[in-house]
């Protein structure tokens, strides 16, 4: 075979896989649309295939079930949520700053990717046997429990911090303010998002803060 004839073929295989990266993201995108209007029990595998306008039997080609469905929305979506927030820890910020950072990023993530965050509150933060078998759950805790070790390292943060307990405080007050605007519990506008993230760091670091003097 020509060279010539062998980049054919090489360029026709690389349009097919991404011909088939593209479907298999249109399924996934179509998931995340039906499970935050319906919820993942009452959606059926017909309703994500005819949301992305595929046949029924092909959405099978890229998942084995509804489930793999859902694990595939959470992971590659946390993942890239984790890489960012990560990134925050290389800085040699202060410590204060990385965790307003960190918040931010997290709470932000409403305006961007509301579907998604509906997702991940309703399915996965509030049913015990899904987080179960998602050990990233608990990934966003540690690195801001790191965060805060190094700041009471440092004499940023007080010296009788617990990391781990303040840790768990802050992350929990994050998935609060997440639960609310899923829930409607919280007015949910870009606004008063920006408002309730400006609330949170006042609150959250008020207590951490080394005290001068």
């Amino acid at each position: 075979m020509t060279r010539s004839g062998e980049g054919r073929i090489l360029s026709r295989l690389a349009e097919s896989q991404a011909s088939a990266e593209d479907k298999r993201r249109q399924i996934l995108d179509a998931a995340v649309r039906v499970f935050a209007r319906k919820g993942f029990h009452a959606s059926r595998v017909g309703d994500i295939a005819e949301e992305a306008g595929v046949a029924h039997g092909l959405l099978y080609h890229y998942f084995e079930s509804k489930d793999q469905l859902l694990e595939a929305v959470f992971h590659e979506n946390w993942s890239v949520l984790l890489e960012r927030i990560g990134s925050v820890e290389e800085t040699d910020e202060p410590a204060a700053d990385q965790l307003r950072h960190i918040a931010a990023i997290l709470l932000r993530t409403w305006l961007h990717l509301p579907d998604v965050v509906r997702v991940v509150v309703r399915e996965f933060g509030r049913s015990p046997e899904l987080a179960e078998r998602i050990g990233e759950l608990a990934r966003p805790i540690e690195l801001i429990e790191r965060v805060i070790a190094r700041g009471v390292a440092r004499g940023e943060f007080e010296q009788d911090i617990d990391p781990r307990v303040a840790a768990t405080v802050v992350y929990g007050g994050i998935d609060e303010l997440l639960t609310g605007w899923v829930l409607d519990r919280l007015p949910a506008d870009e606004e008063a998002v920006v408002a309730a993230e400006r609330t949170f760091f006042a609150v959250s670091l008020r207590g951490l803060l080394a005290k001068s003097g």
